[in-house]
């Protein structure tokens, strides 16, 4: 099996890729890896088609077979790209950061992200990852959880981030039952002071959670006079939309 930091060198090569076709020295610069590096990491995902080279030592492209690795949609859904449409308009009706992510283990990865033009932005987290539990997206990915790892995960160290990440497993099964209620979770400073965010599960025509997609900004202005009743249900049509069109 793949290492964790594998994946996610992985992760930020296809990343790169997805804006256009590009070279490994020119691939390797972007994401700061060594060429050797880049080169190893290119040949296994061209192996599974993830990736594709235009010719011999030329370019590499993304590859029809990429989902296959990612989330095991349909071949030629590529999930970063598709998403950018839906993830930009978004951000521009609130005028806040929205990024993707998807579950690793017991922990969100964020895959891309698309930031409003204002002059105040928040950190960029594509390429890190946050535990479920203090994360909207993480929380959607407990409420999708079977009873019995569900309760695994709860019985798991828990740790805290800030004064109000949700720590005790009573109160964070609360929270889990409300998110499999509404269809999407916020989180209030509780991965970070000072960022509030909203996240919402995009399932594929199986009704198969493969990603999840989140708005997040300074908890100053965000979500400000907008009702948080308001704000999840958008983001769900929003992902519902995203999904529809990845059947």
């Amino acid at each position: 099996m793949a290492s964790v930091q594998s994946v996610q060198r992985a992760f930020a090569i296809l990343r790169a890729l997805s804006s256009s076709p590009m070279g490994v020295t020119q691939v390797s610069n972007i994401v700061g890896l060594p060429k050797s590096t880049v080169a190893r990491l290119l040949a296994a995902l061209e192996e599974e088609n993830a990736v594709v080279q235009e010719s011999s030592g030329g370019k590499y492209g993304i590859g029809d077979g990429l989902l296959d690795v990612v989330t095991n949609l349909p071949p030629g859904r590529h999930i970063i790209s598709f998403a950018r449409p839906f993830m930009t308009t978004l951000a521009e009706e609130l005028g806040e950061t929205v990024g993707i992510g998807i579950r690793e283990g017991d922990s969100i990865y964020y895959l891309d992200h698309v930031g409003p033009d204002t002059e105040v932005r928040v950190r960029d987290w594509t390429g890190h990852s946050a535990p479920l539990h203090l994360v909207p997206s993480g929380l959607v990915a407990l409420a999708h959880l079977e009873k019995a790892e569900l309760v695994n995960y709860l019985e798991g160290p828990l740790t805290s981030n800030t004064a109000n990440s949700v720590t005790d497993p009573v109160a964070l099964q609360v929270k889990v039952d409300e998110v499999r209620k509404a269809g999407y979770a916020w989180g209030l400073e509780e991965f970070a002071e000072g960022l509030n965010s909203v996240a919402a599960p995009i399932t594929d025509s199986r009704q198969s959670v493969v990603a999840f997609l989140h708005a997040h900004g300074p908890a100053y202005r965000f979500p400000g006079t907008r009702k948080t009743a308001d704000l999840g249900p958008r983001l769900q049509e929003i992902c519902q939309d995203l999904g529809n069109r990845l059947a």
